[in-house]
């Protein structure tokens, strides 16, 4: 049975394709089939910046679902929001389209981890966002966060619009490679620990660690 995990963040850059790769690195190690899907790409044209991070990560090079549009259905080459990405390149967002590529994915593999595009209320239309999408597929998120300075807000605006939801929280990921700053990171860490155990308890705290890259 396939786990289809929606993997979103807490702002734009919270590190959401590093921790991607590297938890399907980690379940891939674990000796599970696993392979990642860019849910909407903007910024590129013909191709995944975030899927050819994610391959890097994991080490497989480009798979054969890559060359098929599987795992990055939609793409737009203005870097923006995808409702203004896509009235910008004069096309409407086919969410059929990306469930037919996950559903395609689901069979193959064990896991597909999903990377969002940006926050949770990033939005698909002037009507729907992220949110509403993962809502309305059922599907568990990842949320990733970091010890950057304001990051404890915005994880916590992220679960309680879960929760609002009614969505799974499968787990928050911590993306140590922001800690910068070790005192805001420390803190961050054991507040985000204790507010989980408090108001998530069934919710883990996993860290990410800062891997080397190599092309």
């Amino acid at each position: 049975m396939s786990n289809i995990i929606f993997v979103s963040g807490i702002d734009t850059d919270a590190g959401k394709s590093y921790v991607t790769g590297v938890v399907a690195r980690q379940l891939m190690e674990a000796g599970h089939r696993v392979i990642t899907q860019k849910f909407i790409q903007t910024g590129n044209a013909g191709y995944s910046e975030d899927i050819n991070l994610h391959r890097l990560i994991m080490g497989t090079g480009m798979l054969p679902e890559d060359s098929r549009g599987l795992t990055a259905p939609i793409i737009f080459p203005f870097p923006a929001s995808a409702q203004l990405a896509a009235r910008l390149a004069g096309r409407e967002i086919d969410l059929e389209l990306i469930d037919r590529s996950t559903a395609a994915l689901a069979e193959r593999y064990d896991y597909v981890l999903i990377e969002g595009a940006g926050g949770l209320m990033v939005p698909i239309t002037d009507t729907f966002t992220t949110i509403d999408y993962v809502a309305s597929r059922h599907l568990p998120v990842m949320l990733v966060t970091n010890g950057r300075l304001g990051s404890i807000n915005h994880t916590l605006l992220s679960l309680n619009a879960l929760s609002a939801h009614g969505i799974k929280i499968h787990s928050v990921a911590y993306n140590e490679h922001f800690d910068d700053e070790p005192t805001i990171a420390a803190d961050t860490r054991a507040f985000l620990k204790r507010y989980l155990d408090r108001n998530h308890p069934q919710t883990p705290l996993t860290f990410i660690p800062s891997i080397r890259l190599s092309d």
